[in-house]
């Protein structure tokens, strides 16, 4: 109840005095980050490094997250689709051109002078960067929230919740006002993390049926339309309407089946763009940036720019947005993580949903990407792409790419995916704010999703309101809301090991004395 007064009264402030929030969260946002864009870079890296050394320990990394010798729920396939779904579905929809472009026009290296924009020598930097921002990092975030919960719940039989993972350390206190500011810490990050996701595939959303069907009320005029705060509110309640349908249905029915639906349209979409653009540009331009990549990952990992300089500028909108972003979707991915992954090793499940998901993020990004940097270095694109707003980058890449009837075609299979992402994003955010609210019960009761949709649906539509039909609202609440949360990321990370290694320790004093 308190989480749900708290986040009530941020949107009813938003709602009466919407100047006023604006300055208020731009002024938090602005002393948080002048104070922690240190401490963000740092302990993004100390969860990646987290779970590949819980991933290669022996000992640790063949525990089984549940009984010895239990079988999986669901199929590899289905597992993979749900955490590809769950955790990068729309944002690699919104990004997946607008990443890479933006980083083809400044990047560091650009930045520094040492090689122009939007030229062949600017691309090895360009994919540098957009992996990283959605390569092993946001997995380890996630993963490091969803081993520790999926530990304790299903080895040590504890709630699905985040002050479960925290026991070792807090004990009884948990059963107190310890326990319930975790779960409040959990609601919020989740609520602001999902909120910025589902604005961001609503925009493109809109984007998209206007590049289809023009329609005059949908759009802005003027030189750089944008979605009209009437459409954004129409398609936000279409779409939470749907996702609070399918949230409804539980995790094995709509959630699963809407996520093999999102991977086998996705895998389409690959196919256009790797038989319809340059191939051997792509499959060069995915081995080259993979390996530099991989060398340059230590370095871009403890990377830290000043402040107040065209870097630090870069890092802030950037990478400290990026890693904000992830870990305020952190409890709602790695819970969701946790809750589908029973059955399964910790290495298996490191692994799993670190390098496979992060695999498919870079295939993603080369192919969608490579291909609209390529169409602009060929001059085929003539600008049209980099010039069109971030939302729209995608359709226009489509459309100078393919012929007008297939770009249609295309540009109607994105629309549907990127409307099944948001439907699955947003019902799986629901089912994640529920559980945390039930204690951690698998079916918390339909009357409580439906309140958690409409809290949801409410957050999000006042935000874009006070954001004057931006973004910049919503971030910064996100920004505000992931510090608190990564903080008590850390502690999940030491509870976990501690019990284990006791555990360990105590199955050996055992083993001696017998």
């Amino acid at each position: 109840m308190s989480s749900k007064v708290l986040i009530i009264g941020l949107v009813l402030w938003a709602a009466i005095v919407p100047a006023q929030a604006l300055s208020v969260l731009s002024a938090i946002n602005v002393a948080l980050l002048n104070t922690f864009n240190i401490y963000y870079i740092y302990v993004v890296s100390f969860f990646l490094v987290f779970c590949i050394g819980m991933a290669i320990v022996p000992s640790i990394g063949k525990l089984t997250l549940g009984k010895p010798g239990e079988k999986p729920e669901f199929s590899n396939f289905s597992w993979f689709a749900m955490m590809f779904s769950a955790g990068m579905g729309i944002g690699l929809m919104v990004f997946s051109t607008a990443e890479p472009l933006w980083h083809f026009g400044g990047n560091p290296e650009i930045i520094k002078g040492n090689i122009e924009p939007y030229t062949d020598e600017a691309v090895q930097s360009t994919f540098r960067y957009a992996f990283l921002h959605y390569g092993l990092h946001p997995w380890g975030i996630y993963v490091a929230v969803g081993l520790s919960m999926a530990y304790f719940s299903h080895v040590r039989n504890l709630p699905l919740t985040v002050r479960s993972s925290l026991a070792p350390l807090f004990g009884r206190y948990l059963n107190g006002y310890i326990g319930h500011l975790l779960d409040i810490t959990a609601i919020i990050a989740t609520l602001l993390g999902v909120a910025v996701t589902i604005g961001y595939g609503i925009s493109q959303l809109i984007t998209g049926f206007d590049n289809l069907i023009e329609i005059d009320w949908i759009m802005s005029s003027g030189a750089n339309p944008a979605p009209t705060k009437v459409s954004l509110m129409t398609v936000l309640i279409i779409v939470m309407l749907l996702s609070t349908i399918s949230a409804a249905t539980g995790i094995g029915r709509g959630i699963r089946y809407l996520s093999n639906l999102n991977l086998g349209l996705s895998l389409i979409l690959l196919l256009v763009f790797l038989f319809s653009g340059s191939l051997i540009f792509s499959l060069k331009l995915y081995g080259n940036a993979l390996i530099d990549y991989l060398l340059t990952l230590p370095a871009t990992s403890f990377e830290v720019f000043e402040l107040n300089t065209p870097l630090g500028d870069w890092q802030e909108s950037g990478t400290i947005m990026y890693w904000a972003w992830w870990i305020a979707f952190a409890p709602f991915v790695g819970l969701f993580l946790a809750r589908i992954s029973r059955g399964r090793s910790i290495r298996e499940f490191v692994l799993g949903a670190m390098l496979a998901p992060a695999a498919m993020c870079f295939v993603w990004m080369a192919l969608l990407g490579g291909t609209a940097v390529n169409l602009e270095l060929a001059g085929l694109a003539s600008g049209r792409i980099i010039d069109a707003a971030p939302s729209a980058q995608l359709f226009e890449t489509l459309n100078v790419l393919l012929s007008s009837g297939m770009a249609n075609l295309i540009s109607a299979l994105a629309v549907v995916l990127i409307l099944t992402f948001l439907i699955t994003s947003a019902d799986s955010g629901v089912f994640v704010l529920n559980t945390i609210m039930a204690g951690g019960g698998r079916q918390p009761a339909i009357r409580h999703r439906l309140i958690w949709g409409m809290i949801l649906t409410l957050v999000i539509g006042t935000l874009l309101i006070v954001g004057n039909g931006g973004l910049e609202a919503l971030q910064k609440a996100m920004i505000i809301g992931a510090l608190p949360f990564s903080m008590v990321m850390v502690l999940m990370c030491i509870s976990v090991v501690k019990e284990i290694l006791g555990d360990k320790k105590c199955k050996a004093l055992a083993s001696r004395k017998t």
